[in-house]
């Protein structure tokens, strides 16, 4: 049994999901604004987070990044529209995935689930040195730990499983779909904006110069590859 917070101001959206992830034997505490879903934060803990990126008072996307900025709570953005935009901004914001509303009982819990699995630290590793050594970064495999300069790095979930699988196999391309696929699960194959936003996250905390990639650079047409070279 999951602990879910729910923030949606609609109440009939509220209420219907509410219902239908009670059904799945999931414990549900709902609000309608993002200020109420903040305090709730800071006083009781939750397994994953329900976020309605359009909401009165403070948006979503602002919700979203105050979240972030407490942990690694996984964070799923819940959209009205198929709307390249308001998504990439989400997940820039610091969201793990989303689903566009009306929202399938099914199609959810199926994220939920695959978004706690990567939380939860099922995560390959690679034969060989646990621990590598890429310019400034350091990444121990074994403990799951990335360090920049010596200092460790906050990653997020979905951060530290796409640093790990581009730098399993440094210069080697690799495609949207590949790492869809390997990140994100079979069920998310088709959304690039998946991938360009958390490497746009990524890149944040590991390069120099986000604007100038050392570490993972963009190959045009094709995907991503691990440097330096």
């Amino acid at each position: 049994m999951l602990r879910v917070l729910l923030i949606e101001d609609h109440q009939t959206v509220r209420d219907g999901l509410q219902m239908a992830l009670t059904r799945q034997g999931h414990t549900v505490d709902a609000v309608a604004t993002g200020e109420q879903g903040l305090a709730y934060l800071h006083e009781d803990a939750c397994d994953v987070v329900l976020l309605d990126l359009m909401l009165p008072g403070m948006d979503g996307f602002e919700v979203c990044q105050r979240i972030r900025s407490l942990g690694d709570l996984p964070i799923i953005i819940l959209t009205a529209r198929n709307d390249d935009i308001d998504i990439v901004a989400g997940l820039e914001a610091g969201a793990d995935d989303y689903v566009v509303k009306p929202v399938r009982a099914r199609v959810l819990e199926a994220r939920i689930r695959a978004v706690l699995r990567r939380a939860g630290g099922e995560i390959r590793r690679s034969g060989g040195e646990p621990v590598e050594q890429h310019g400034a970064l350091t990444i121990d495999r074994a403990a799951l730990v990335v360090r920049r300069n010596g200092v460790p790095v906050g990653l997020a979930p979905t951060e530290l499983r796409l640093l790990l699988e581009l730098s399993r196999a440094p210069g080697q391309v690799l495609s949207r779909q590949q790492l869809l696929k390997a990140v994100w699960e079979h069920g998310y194959l088709g959304d690039s904006r998946l991938v360009d936003a958390c490497v746009q996250r990524l890149r944040a905390k590991i390069e120099d110069d986000s604007s100038k990639p050392v570490l993972v650079q963009t190959v045009r047409g094709f995907g991503y590859r691990f440097g330096p070279l």
